[in-house]
Order: C-alpha cells, then sequence, then structure tokens
C-alpha cells in the first residue's frame, strides 16, 4: 500500500539534505511526496524525486543571497538572542502564513501525513485544522519538547550532576519557555484564524503532532531518563547534498601530511574571520587543509596559505575517509557524517544547535570545543592535540560505530508508513 507524504521545510542548511534523504527512502518504497519549502531548495528536492511546491504567504528564500535570510541569526545580538529570531521570523510570527499555505495545498491535493520540520508550527496548525496525521521531524538534538536528563538546548549544557548544574539548566529551560509563551498570544491568533482552541503553553504545540521524530541518534544524545510520549529517535538521514562538486585531491599521492578538512556552515554565519583565522593557524604546521566554502560563502575571498586549498563544495564522505581531522560549527549533519568516518572534531559553534552538538562531541572525547572567536594560537594548539593524539580519534570511531549501531536504517519510513497506515483504517472503520 502506498500513501501521499506533505513534507513542510525551509532551506536552513542541514534541514534541506535531511529531508531529501527522508524522500529518498520513501519514494524507494514506491510513495509519493511533495514538499512545501523554498524556491532556492527546489534543485535539490527534485533530484531526491520529490514534488516541489513554493510557499507562496509564507516566507520564501529565492536564492542564498544573505538578504533573503528571514532570520539573520548571524547579527550580533544578546545571548540566546539567535534562538529569539527563530520565533519571531519562523517558528511563531509567520506561523498563520506558514499554516495558510499548508491548508491551502491539503485542498488542492489531500495528503495521508504531513510532515513538518520541527521549526514550524504553522503546518501543524493546518494539519490539525485538515484532520490529517502530522509529524514533528527535528534534524537535530530536540529544542521543542524537552526529554528528561537532557539538558535543554541553546548554551551547550552538560547534563546536570551539581545543585549549580540543576539550577543552570532550569534557568535556561525556564528562559526559553518564558519566551514561547510571551509570543503565546500571536500563535494563538493563528490557530484561532484555523478553528483551534488556544493553547496554554506554546509547548503544547508541537505535542499536538501525532508523531515527534530526532532525526539523530540516540548513541549521539545525552542519555534520557525517560522519552516524552511521541517522541522517538530515528537516526541521522545522511544523503551528500545535492550541491557537493566532485573532488580530485590537488595534492600528490606520496603527501603524507595530515589532512585537515575546514567544512563550516553552507548557510552564511558571518563564519569568514574563523575560517581566515584557522588559515592562520594552520599556515606553518605539517598539515594539507581543504576549505569547503559552501552556497553561504559564495564568492568569499580568504588569505591562503601554501598548504591550504579552497574549494566551494566537496563530496564529504570522501574528503573525510582521508582526513585526520574535521574543522566544523558543528551542524548536526557534518558531525554526524565526521563521527561515520571516524573524524574527531575541532568544534567551533556558531548558534542554533551547534554548541550542543559540541558539547556532545567533547564529552564523549570525540573532539575539541572551542569559541569561534578563538585565537589563532588556542587553534593551532587544538589542531595538534587532535593529530597527535590518537585518543580523540579512537572516540570518534567508537561513537560513530555506536550511532551507526542504534537506530535501524528504515526507522523514519516504518513510523512513517504505520502512522498513514493506521490512519487509513480509523477512516475505513468512521
Amino acid at each position: 500500500m502506498t500513501f501521499q507524504f506533505l513534507f513542510t521545510n525551509l532551506d536552513a542548511g542541514g534541514s534541506v539534505p535531511t529531508f531529501a534523504t527522508a524522500i529518498r527512502r520513501l519514494r524507494a518504497r514506491g510513495h509519493t511526496v511533495r514538499v512545501l519549502i523554498d524556491d532556492c531548495a527546489r534543485p535539490e528536492i527534485e533530484a531526491a524525486g520529490g514534488i516541489f511546491v513554493p510557499w507562496t504567504s509564507a516566507p520564501n528564500k529565492r536564492n542564498h543571497s544573505i538578504d533573503q535570510d528571514p532570520v539573520k541569526d548571524w547579527q550580533p545580538t544578546e545571548p540566546g538572542g539567535d534562538l529569539l529570531r527563530v520565533l519571531d521570523h519562523i517558528t511563531i510570527g509567520p506561523a498563520a502564513a506558514y499554516a495558510a499555505d499548508t491548508l491551502a495545498e491539503l485542498r488542492r491535493n489531500p495528503a495521508d501525513v504531513v510532515v513538518s520540520l520541527d521549526l514550524l508550527f504553522g503546518p501543524l496548525i493546518a494539519a490539525k485544522a485538515a484532520g490529517v496525521p502530522a509529524v514533528s521531524l527535528a534534524t537535530q538534538v530536540s529544542v521543542f519538547v524537552p526529554i528528561p536528563g537532557v539538558p535543554p538546548v541553546g548554551p551547550g549544557l552538560l547534563p546536570a550532576i551539581s545543585d549549580d548544574d540543576k539550577a543552570m539548566a532550569a534557568g535556561v529551560a525556564g528562559w526559553f519557555a518564558s519566551q514561547i509563551n510571551e509570543r503565546l498570544p500571536v500563535l494563538n491568533e493563528a490557530r484561532a484564524k484555523f478553528g483551534l482552541q488556544p493553547l496554554t503553553d506554546g509547548f503544547e504545540q508541537p505535542r499536538e503532532a501525532d508523531l515527534l521524530l530526532l532525526a539523530t541518534s540516540s548513541a549521539f544524545d545525552f542519555p534520557a531518563e525517560s522519552l516524552p510520549e511521541k517522541l522517538s529517535y530515528v537516526g541521522p538521514l545522511l544523503d551528500p547534498p545535492g550541491w557537493a562538486n566532485e573532488w580530485t585531491s590537488p595534492w600528490s599521492p606520496d603527501d603524507q601530511r595530515p589532512l585537515v578538512l575546514v567544512a563550516m556552515s553552507s548557510t552564511f554565519q558571518n563564519q569568514g574571520s574563523t575560517i581566515q583565522t584557522l588559515l592562520k593557524a594552520a599556515s606553518d604546521l605539517p598539515v594539507r587543509v581543504l576549505v569547503t566554502l559552501g552556497p553561504g560563502l559564495d564568492g568569499a575571498t580568504f588569505e591562503s596559505p601554501e598548504n591550504v586549498v579552497l574549494v566551494a563544495s566537496a563530496p564529504h564522505d570522501q574528503v573525510m575517509r582521508q582526513s585526520a581531522v574535521v574543522v566544523t560549527h558543528c551542524g548536526h549533519g557534518t558531525v554526524m557524517r565526521a563521527l561515520a568516518n571516524g573524524c574527531p572534531l575541532l568544534c567551533l559553534p556558531m548558534g542554533r544547535d551547534q554548541n550542543d552538538n559540541a558539547a556532545r562531541v567533547a564529552a564523549r572525547g570525540a573532539g575539541i570545543r572551542l569559541a569561534r572567536d578563538a585565537e589563532a594560537a588556542d587553534l593551532r594548539a587544538a589542531l595538534l592535540a587532535l593529530i597527535n593524539d590518537p585518543s580523540f580519534a579512537r572516540s570518534a570511531k567508537a561513537l560513530g560505530e555506536a550511532i551507526a549501531q542504534a537506530e535501524p536504517k528504515d526507522t523514519l519510513v516504518n513510523a512513517l508508513e504505520r502512522l498513514a497506515l493506521d490512519a487509513s483504517h480509523r477512516a475505513k472503520v468512521a
């Protein structure tokens, strides 16, 4: 039995390749997948076999230029301000517009299940209004659904041990809840437009979904005391992005210097100065450095030492198999791919979920976490440590193997098919 799935997503770096992987797996089972998403993601969605549908009322990135970024979370802000911009410009602020587009598409062409990026509350509102089963799919650790025993996201906290740790975690969680609920009138106004009852707590919105799925691994996340109802891990979804170019090493096969891959964000996060400092740090080291700039730094220029090669993109799996170290902003997809290839990481988080990913890497001994504005001397010392201390590579390999074994590859597709089948049976009974 095959089903119609409607995915709702936005072009937010790792969210597109994650959803593209899900599309390919569903298409391999014969299902149809339509995707409401930004114009700039159309090539990758169609290459995966999805049917592209653009946002019309909701924000729509036409291209990858920084002026098209609705959040601009790379701009200077107070601690946590980047997360508030997400709430105001994606999750809650335009929820009614995202809901309107989703409901219009469901009326134009009904679906058996709506699968929405966890950052988007609007499509969940539309699915509820239309009586269609809905899934909130996170492409990283859980943001909107607290997990007992797992620290709240944001600053990259470790699991609480001391009373001070517990107070810090409670303070972060309380602050985030207050910010969600400060925006509750906007969320309830959006719900009212589609005939839904108001909420008393903003965290109730994602919990209305039939499934809460995390496209990460329980082996990567910090251990949970228990899992909330409806929530489960489905493992990382790691197909390579469609924009990655073929790559042939510019270095001689006889060159035995360790290879350092610098893989920062595919979206603009004002990462240029961090990369330039890193190049300075590596300039006199006996290493080869490959920097993949990605769409976010298209056209950027750098002072490049002799041992550095800069490219627009490269297939990271291929390069990581040859790499001694991966230097990264710690986006979830890059971290998962590095660990899958047994590469230790130099983590330079810049915001979003990156501090939390870096905390998990460092806690397992699979890498070193530094601030994005770390001095060249500190970056140099970290590179040398990661290259010369084999314990980092051993820990990265062990963590990567644990992630690979934790969730079967077909966990996501099986969960979506069960939900669609259950809904079909209920409809027949009714």
